[in-house]
């Protein structure tokens, strides 16, 4: 039986896309598959990421690559903007790269939605963004994560799952937690 590799779109504004996005990657990986991820602004932080982590117990069946310069002007960004878009575009050819390479069974784009517009700030263009959906190899199975997902990347889904926030600890003042957020 041939697979039909779908086009899975995590967005909104409340937490767990990036979960979600590594609960079907964890679920691939059981199946035998090899999985790729890679984030688009997580990278150059002073913390461990648990899927990093478990990137290199579970290589070469999962790759865990952080292409980001992290949140570009939030979390204490002082990075020339010029850096992150540098990084976003090599993020781009990386992705294309690996997506038409025929090495992987699901792909991971992390906060690909983000680049296309995070707080106004553009570091690719949604064209782009759709022409890695048409490099898409039949087989391959495609999820990309981020808030604000444009309409003309939803029409193009076979999946679209809207996070809505309810209640965040965030709205209490508890930081980020380490095995719940990284």
């Amino acid at each position: 039986m041939s697979r039909r590799g779908l086009i899975i779109v995590y967005t909104g504004n409340g937490k767990g896309k990036t979960t979600a996005s590594l609960g079907v990657a964890l679920r691939a990986l059981g199946h035998g598959w090899r999985v790729l991820v890679i984030q688009f602004f997580k990278g150059e932080w002073p913390v461990v990421f648990g899927e990093v982590e478990m990137g290199k117990r579970l290589s070469p069946q999962l790759e865990v690559l952080q292409l980001g310069k992290g949140f570009v002007k939030y979390m204490g960004d002082t990075k020339p903007f010029e850096e992150h878009l540098a990084a976003a575009r090599e993020a781009l050819q990386e992705a294309k790269a690996r997506i038409t390479s025929g090495r992987y069974d699901l792909i991971v784009l992390d906060e690909i939605i983000y680049a296309i517009d995070y707080a106004g700030v553009q570091l690719v263009a949604l064209e782009d963004v759709l022409a890695l959906l048409d490099a898409k190899p039949p087989s391959l199975h495609l999820v990309l994560t981020g808030r604000n997902a444009p309409q003309a990347l939803m029409d193009r889904a076979d999946l679209v799952t809207e996070m809505r926030e309810i209640k965040h600890p965030w709205q209490q003042k508890v930081p980020a937690q380490q095995g719940i957020d990284y």
